[in-house]
């Protein structure tokens, strides 16, 4: 309980410098005419000056989804140009996070309608089995996972989620399926994670991911084109993409981050070392 609360305090904390962080940034674009000009070199637009800045911060409002209800934006902010240009740009304020949150069947159908494929049966049922939304996982980890392995077998019955190796005991095809679908799709879900989400709108989503922290805790100050990402991630991603090894395989290692099971959803995550060396 003392650690659940930890964690809420501190995702509670996270969320508050954030929107904080958000609040600086704005406020230099506002008015420090050198740290507009400069920004605006850095993305290419050296001719252009800044008309005006929103940020979503503490009110921010959910935008149209691709499924019809209502979802977050993944543009923090929204830089207006003189010359019409709108640049929409997601601020992180940490080198390493969660970029990506999303309900295993949810996920299913948003990355179909964003990007108008279907992804494999075998593929999501594997995807299933590992994330916690398949009513015989369990009775399959009885049978397959490593019992001599207790903390390991113990995670997979609380969480009712098979690891890489247990998946591998049980169905090679499926083992091999799913990761072979995220390599093969390593453009899709940078995109996804970075730029679009489930935003129905061109307009909401992100071009830019700015890496800067205004409250001292990092000195890392770069901005990185989302759709350079995607292409090198997609480059890279044989390379890059391979199931983790801690406590049987409990991750996805992907280009730009990795992705986990947390709270019975895809947890994906971010990583500025990793985009960096794509980007580089």
């Amino acid at each position: 309980m003392i650690e659940h609360r930890d964690r809420a305090s501190g995702w509670k904390h996270a969320k508050l410098s954030g929107h904080i962080n958000e609040d600086n940034v704005k406020f230099l674009l506002d008015t420090n005419e050198e740290y507009s000009a400069e920004f605006l070199k850095r993305i290419g637009r050296p001719n252009d000056t800044i008309t005006d800045c929103t940020i979503g911060g503490l009110h921010e409002t959910n935008v149209q989804g691709v499924l019809g209800r209502k979802t977050k934006s993944k543009t923090d902010l929204k830089v207006y140009c003189n010359s019409g240009k709108q640049v929409n740009v997601s601020i992180k304020k940490s080198l390493n996070g969660q970029v990506y949150f999303v309900d295993v069947e949810l996920f299913f159908q948003i990355f179909e309608k964003q990007f108008g494929k279907a992804i494999p049966k075998d593929v999501q049922r594997a995807m299933r089995l590992f994330w916690a939304a398949a009513d015989d996982a369990v009775t399959i980890i009885e049978q397959y996972a490593d019992k001599t392995d207790i903390k390991s077998y113990n995670l997979q019955v609380r969480h009712k989620s098979l690891n890489a190796t247990t998946l591998k005991n049980y169905d090679q095809f499926l083992y091999d399926a799913m990761l072979n679908w995220f390599r093969n799709n390593a453009y899709e879900l940078a995109k996804l994670s970075f730029a679009m989400g489930a935003a129905a709108e061109p307009d909401e989503w992100s071009e830019y991911v700015w890496y800067i922290n205004t409250l001292g805790e990092n000195q890392i100050d770069e901005i990185f084109h989302i759709d350079k990402i995607c292409h090198a991630a997609k480059d890279k991603a044989v390379e890059l993409t391979y199931y983790g090894d801690s406590n049987g395989g409990t991750t996805i290692q992907l280009p730009f981050g990795f992705v986990q099971w947390h709270q019975k959803k895809m947890q994906f995550h971010h990583g500025y070392l990793k985009i960096k060396e794509l980007y580089d």
